[in-house]
């Protein structure tokens, strides 16, 4: 599944111009302001109306087709409609939300409460619940653990990682944090400024990166005492 390439410009100014590859799971890395959000809005078609976008891609990702692409927000609070129940937010039977809840280790009983209701770990459950519901080729992932408390952030990607690995979907997480993208992703690129600075996989641009920001986000995470190689 190949971006050979995914350029957005303002007024002619190029804010993003990147390529990449996702074989299984990639982690897209930088600090605030890299682009990282941006390449997640170009890709799902919710650029502001004042970015135009071109983006050059294989076969494999062509997923324009309904449903193909899922997406789970930063925020599980804010990707909710906070004055209707969790089971009216679903768009699939019943007995199917039932079948997702117990996937997610929930109980069906919180399809009957609003969302605030439910704790932060709950609501992004159910926030994944949702990205499953159609059998998606691709999950986006938009530092989907951030809100989270440590606990909660690591049952989460294990989460992710078991359905992965279980229903066979194609993984592209953004965020800022090193020790969740290792923890749950094969390979990186890591961007800066909207170009892409280092990628390769997880594992070999963690033990040896060969560019000096990347060397700086890990031995930020070194610390903050989040991340151990």
């Amino acid at each position: 599944m190949k971006v050979s390439k995914l350029v957005v410009t303002i007024d002619e100014k190029v804010l993003v111009d990147i390529s990449f590859e996702i074989s299984s799971s990639l982690a897209l890395v930088g600090q605030s302001g890299s682009g990282k959000s941006l390449t997640l809005k170009a890709i799902l078609g919710m650029l502001p109306s004042d970015m135009r976008c071109e983006m050059e891609y294989d076969a494999e990702f062509e997923l324009r087709a309904k449903w193909a692409i899922s997406f789970v927000p930063q925020n599980p609070f804010t990707a909710l409609s906070p004055l209707t129940r969790i089971k009216k937010q679903f768009f699939v039977p019943r007995q199917r939300v039932e079948e997702l809840f117990a996937q997610v280790g929930l109980d069906a009983e919180l399809l009957e409460r609003f969302p605030s209701e439910l704790s932060g770990g709950q609501l992004q459950r159910v926030i994944i619940a949702m990205a499953l519901e159609h059998k998606p080729k691709l999950i986006l992932l938009d530092e989907p653990t951030t809100a989270l408390d440590p606990k909660t952030r690591v049952a989460i990607l294990e989460l992710l990682k078991e359905f992965q690995a279980k229903f066979g979907f194609k993984i592209l997480f953004v965020t800022h944090d090193m020790n969740s993208a290792k923890s749950l992703c094969e390979d990186i690129c890591v961007i800066k400024g909207g170009k892409v600075m280092e990628s390769g996989k997880m594992s070999e641009v963690l033990q040896n990166p060969q560019n000096e920001y990347t060397k700086t986000l890990i031995d930020a995470n070194f610390a903050n005492r989040k991340f151990r190689i």
